[in-house]
């Protein structure tokens, strides 16, 4: 069994709720294997969405970099960025934001939701299936018979919730359970796009 708590509760107290449980870090402040799940954690060659032979060194840098602001379109640099640090773009710096592009040169702007849909989880499990399909099956193992707890800064694990980023330690569960957005009903989640959604700060 896979949970998922915050990483700003006291490690104690997750484990007063859960008992024996493992509890394992996927942010990028982890200090072993398990923080090559971190979106920010530098693998290289991961694909841009969308622009044809065009890759970049984490799925964060993608997310971050194709988006556009009122004052900023996409920023390419970042694509080059493995430090796992200045990735954010945010509104107080760029003004309000506009949607992410749909690749590098694409005319068109996605909504938050839609962005999620087609750019930042497709991306992640390219990632997950490419780079980290060892550290994947060892965790596919332990949930096996143990209790495991991701640790991440973020829980909300809806894909449709515009209010909270969402947490990619609900997509690792995803992947490795097959179940939404990595499994049961994805076929359904083509839906019309609606109007842009202005993206909290992430």
């Amino acid at each position: 069994m896979i949970l998922i708590e915050t990483k700003r509760k006291k490690p104690e107290n997750i484990l007063k709720r859960y008992p024996g449980a493992i509890l394992i870090d996927v942010t990028s402040k982890a200090s072993d294997d398990w923080v090559k799940l971190s979106p920010f954690y530098p693998h290289g060659g991961i694909p841009e969405p969308f622009t044809e032979g065009m890759t970049a060194s984490c799925v964060e840098a993608i997310w971050q970099g194709l988006k556009v602001f009122e004052h900023c379109d996409v920023d390419t640099s970042l694509f080059a960025n493995t430090t796992m640090r200045g990735l954010k773009r945010t509104v107080r710096k760029y003004g309000k934001p506009l949607g992410h592009r749909k690749g590098v040169y694409g005319t068109e702007l996605l909504g938050y939701i839609e962005a999620r849909k087609q750019i930042y989880i497709p991306t992640y499990r390219w990632m997950l299936e490419h780079k980290v399909q060892a550290i994947i099956e060892r965790l596919r193992e332990l949930s096996k018979t143990k209790t495991i707890v991701l640790l991440d800064y973020d829980t909300n694990a809806d894909v449709e919730n515009a209010a909270k980023p969402l947490s990619h330690a609900s997509l690792i569960k995803a992947y490795v359970e097959g179940i939404y957005p990595y499994g049961e009903k994805v076929a359904q989640d083509l839906q019309e796009p609606q109007q842009p959604t202005l993206f909290p700060d992430d």
